[in-house]
């Protein structure tokens, strides 16, 4: 590094920096610069011998002209053209695509130009010219292969780490196995019983991503890493052990040699715990006895991952993990790229050295595939930076793509291209299908085989795999030192002179440790989740939707139906002319004081099972309401709300939630805490799904019941704090209301714990009065799952008539069973006629009374979710054949008049009713009265079966 020189300057003495403090440029002819720190507009710059002054601030990441462009000409990193300039520029001055600018105008940055300087160069298609490819060899081998200390198995790689893993099939079981693996949290003499909960499989009907799904789960179970394995499904589902079982067979794959077993979820929450714990109890002693051997490097099986990366990611972070891939590869092991989208424009990198003509046709196959997909759903690879790697200097998808490919080292050859979670077909580089959203990813590649993860990262990702340990490559030495105890390596040290031989040595050495059992950042900070390839509802393009070669959509999306967009209704209710209304005893109905106490709100003689719910709902005073009184609402609950903006910080907002539930952080102004973990926000596409995820968020900030709301960044998403500041304000809120934490910008993870825990404690809100309340204040969504019988069908349209005449609202799934139930809604409507939506899924309505929510799909947790954000306080749900998972903001109030279901699984139910319709419509309002006052909590949630889950809609996809 050279000094500063001063210049002097009419109007006061400047500081003049020389080139190569402040700029980078990733290869030698490049005629743009990375700026490696904040420039103000106004700062002097000597270029060679010349001194510039900086017309426009240059954030850090962000590129300058380092020497003059014509209007058109291409603007050059990596020698790879990313933009055409859209005048004459000039040494210094500033590049941004309108992209970039509108990304970082929106983030609040002044000293910016008032037009863009370039634009993105296009996407046109890679064009295979077979006689240039180079069929070289790989890397040579090093003659005294290295070791680890690992856990040797039977079949396949050693493991790094020895886990006893808990498989949800689907997301029905995914909150019964988090619970169960709670339940072992002290268990001790190995790496843990972990649980793998996911979002996929659960919706009625063959996914798309069937084939995904399962090959995922079966290679889970596989992995070396898992020392043994529960495999947990329900009664009747698509996504079953069976299925899982079926499918290792028909595709050839080992058996699985550790212990395990296959649990069938048949009775009660508890009651399964029990036995399944019981399954599990006699493995932990076996994994505890086995000790780590010394195994061969080989052994190594390494996943290369970038997320929220930036502008030197391609400079330090990434070369450096591609680096240590190749050293691994030199001692036998794996490496295994991934993310196709952010490989897009960089094909030609990719295929510099590839092992034969059938690797690279079946590689640019791949990249051919996911473009057709994401097309189908109305998007390109163009959509891919998330506004965290615009921000932080990646303008647009060809700078990502050209930075993430620097994971495949230049001496490395390409030796295999698999399918996602397709298991390693041979030693060497293996490039994986997948999107470029980060979990996903990481899942598939852990599903391969891979026992170790490298995850680049320019923003300081936070996230981690379950029973596969991380290593978090930093790109710079100030993001390292902010994020010190969540980071591992810090690969800025590279801008600042260390050479990149120095370290490969360290971080191979690092490697070595790790995979023998030294923790990582990531595991030392305990927080982990898990994300499949998510499900598209496509498999052709759309009506109105057509891609061109180039990957340019030629029709705007605004010109798609209203259901593909799932667009906003007019958000009146259903017009039912001639309504009774209240049906149940007059007046409020089966909530008058003579209601308390109906016989109806007992089993009949002879039922093995209690009432439950029902005794507990007769225990309300009189049958009457007890509500809150905030501001200037009633309501049932008073909620602080922790919402993450993204997938990558729902587990930290898990875990502040309940600590401040323990520490009551707000004080006696809320009745609980709350945090709503997700999976979007980053790694999808935008358009509808975005437009549908925005409006689910809102929903829940502006929700009736909350009263306090902090949202939660990681810091490089798509969906930031600035994002939701800018979607309040147009949606006519106040963004000072709400508390806005960052985990990556803040500090880390106990940085913002602090912050977090300081917006709550300081307000000093009064306690919530409690009032006599009516139906007429709730918003209340009905729900069946199973069959239905007439009598039930009428005694939830009479509920739902009670609350619409009270002044309340009672909201229906377009896709649910009582819409689709005729007995229904002759009873709620007067009519058997069909009803259309009235407010599309997650949005609030402008009228009380009878509303319908268009529903995408029949996922019960994304249902819910939908019915949370457009306001509903509670779900009565009728249920047989089986049980449902609670919602973590919304309570789920389950009840049953099927003799089965009340025999196999009452002990989690509410309530149990009997009798003629207006006899199970009174148990019903009773329970919902009961739940609102606040005197019962519904079983699922009292015992942990609680889910959050945002749908992507019809034309949702993962990038």
């Amino acid at each position: 590094m050279h000094d500063s020189t001063r210049t002097s300057h009419p109007e006061a003495e400047i500081t003049m920096l020389r080139f190569d403090e402040v700029g980078v440029l990733p290869e030698p002819g490049d005629n743009v610069a990375i700026s490696s720190r904040r420039l103000p507009a106004g700062t002097v710059i000597d270029f060679a011998g010349t001194p510039v002054t900086l017309p426009h601030t240059v954030l850090e990441g962000h590129r300058f002209v380092a020497s003059p462009i014509a209007t058109g000409d291409p603007l050059l990193s990596w020698n790879t053209p990313f933009a055409r300039a859209l005048r004459d520029l000039e040494i210094g001055d500033y590049v941004c695509t309108p992209t970039s600018l509108a990304a970082v105008s929106a983030r609040g940055v002044e000293g910016l130009p008032a037009e863009p300087s370039a634009e993105n160069e296009p996407l046109d298609p890679y064009e295979l010219d077979e006689s240039a490819l180079n069929f070289g060899h790989q890397v040579t081998s090093v003659e005294q292969p290295g070791t680890f200390l690992g856990y040797p198995r039977e079949q396949g790689p050693a493991g790094t780490r020895n886990h006893v893993v808990l498989m949800a099939t689907s997301s029905r079981s995914s909150g019964f196995v988090t619970e169960l693996a709670r339940r072992f949290d002290d268990a001790a003499g190995f790496d843990g019983v972990v649980p793998v909960a996911h979002t996929e499989g659960g919706e009625d009907g063959t996914p798309n991503n069937l084939h995904f799904l399962l090959a995922t789960l079966a290679g889970f179970a596989l992995n070396p890493n898992v020392g043994a394995v529960l495999i947990v499904d329900t009664e009747g589902e698509l996504v079953s052990g069976q299925a899982i079982k079926d499918f290792m067979a028909e595709h050839g794959y080992p058996p699985i040699r550790v212990p395990h077993a296959y649990f069938t979820r048949s009775a009660g929450f508890e009651t399964d715990l029990t036995a399944a714990g019981r399954l599990v109890e006699p493995w932990l002693p076996v994994v505890a006895a086995q000790e780590r051997q010394e195994v061969p490097l080989a052994d190594l099986w390494i996943g290369l991952q970038c997320g929220g990366s930036d502008a030197f990611s391609g400079v330090s972070a990434n070369p450096l993990a591609g680096a240590v891939g190749r050293e691994v590869i030199r001692h036998g092991g794996i490496a295994v790229l991934a993310e196709t989208d952010e490989l897009i424009g960089a094909e030609g990198y990719v295929l510099k050295n590839v092992r034969d003509l059938p690797t690279a046709k079946r590689f640019l196959r791949t990249v051919q595939s996911f473009k057709e997909r994401v097309g189908w759903h109305g998007h390109t690879a163009e959509g891919n930076p998330s506004g965290g790697n615009v921000y932080r200097g990646l303008y647009n998808i060809v700078l990502k793509s050209v930075g993430a490919a620097r994971k495949l080292d230049r001496d490395v050859r390409l030796d295999h291209v698999i399918d996602y979670a397709e298991r390693m077909p041979g030693h060497g580089f293996v490039f994986m299908d997948s999107p470029g959203n980060d979990l996903e990813s990481v899942a598939g590649q852990v599903a391969s085989g891979c026992n170790l993860i490298f995850f680049t990262t320019g923003n300081g990702s936070i996230t981690n795999f379950p029973f596969v340990p991380t290593i978090k490559f930093v790109t710079t030495t100030t993001r390292y030192e902010l994020l010190q105890a969540e980071m591992d390596v810090d690969a800025g040290r590279y801008l600042t002179g260390t050479p990149m031989d120095d370290l490969t040595a360290e971080t191979l050495d690092l490697t070595v440790r790790v995979a023998s059992g030294e923790p990582t950042a990531g595991e030392r900070a305990g927080h982990s989740q898990v994300s499949i390839w998510r499900n598209w509802r496509q498999t052709a393009p759309r009506p109105g939707i057509s891609i061109t070669p180039n990957g340019r959509q030629t029709r705007n999306l605004t010109d798609l139906p209203e259901e593909d967009r799932d667009a906003p209704l007019p958000g009146t209710p259903l017009p039912l002319a001639g309504y009774a209304g209240s049906q149940v005893g007059g007046g409020e109905g089966a909530l008058a004081p003579e209601a308390a106490g109906s016989a109806a709100t007992t089993r009949a003689a002879g039922s093995p099972v209690p009432a439950s719910g029902a005794a507990a709902a007769a225990s309300v005073p009189g049958g009457a309401l007890r509500l809150l009184r905030v501001d200037d609402r009633l309501v049932p609950e008073a909620v602080g709300l922790i919402l993450p903006t993204s997938l990558c910080s729902g587990q930290i907002a898990l875990r502040l939630a309940a600590q401040g539930e323990l520490e009551r952080w707000a004080g006696e102004a809320v009745t609980r805490m709350v945090a709503l973990p997700h999976t979007e926000g980053c790694g999808s596409s935008g358009g509808a799904s975005e437009e549908t995820f925005a409006r689910t968020m809102l929903g829940y900030l502006l929700h009736p019941n909350t009263r306090m709301a902090l949202l939660l960044e990681h810091g490089c998403e798509k969906t930031h704090n600035d994002y939701f500041r800018s979607r309040l304000v147009e949606a006519g809120a106040d963004p000072s209301r709400f508390g806005w934490a960052s985990i990556q910008a803040d500090g880390g993870i106990d940085a913002v714990t602090g912050r977090v825990r300081d917006w709550f404690n300081s307000f000093d809100l009064p306690a919530p009065e409690e009032v006599p309340g009516s139906l007429g204040s709730l918003t209340i969504a009905l729900e069946a799952r199973g069959p239905l019988n007439p009598a039930t069908a009428e005694a939830m349209a009479l509920v739902g008539r009670e609350i619409v005449a009270a002044g309340g609202s009672a909201v229906l799934s377009s896709r649910g069973a009582l819409l689709a139930d005729e007995n229904f809604r002759y009873a709620a409507f007067g009519s058997p006629a069909a009803v259309e939506p009235t407010i599309a899924h997650g949005q609030r309505f402008t009228a009380n009374g009878w509303h319908v929510m268009r529903m995408p799909g029949t996922d019960w947790m994304e249902t819910v979710t939908g019915f949370g954000a457009g306001g509903v306080q509670q779900v009565l749900a009728h249920v047989a054949g089986g049980t449902l998972s609670a919602q973590r903001f919304v309570p789920v109030v389950e009840f049953s008049t099927d003799p089965e279901t009340v025999a196999q699984y009452g002990d989690d139910l509410d309530a149990v009713a009997s009798g003629n319709a207006q006899e199970q419509a009174t148990v019903a309002l009773e329970t919902i009265a009961a739940v609102a006052s606040r005197q019962l909590v519904p079983k699922a949630v009292a015992s942990g079966n609680v889910g959050f889950q945002i749908t992507r809609g019809l034309l949702g996809t993962s990038m």
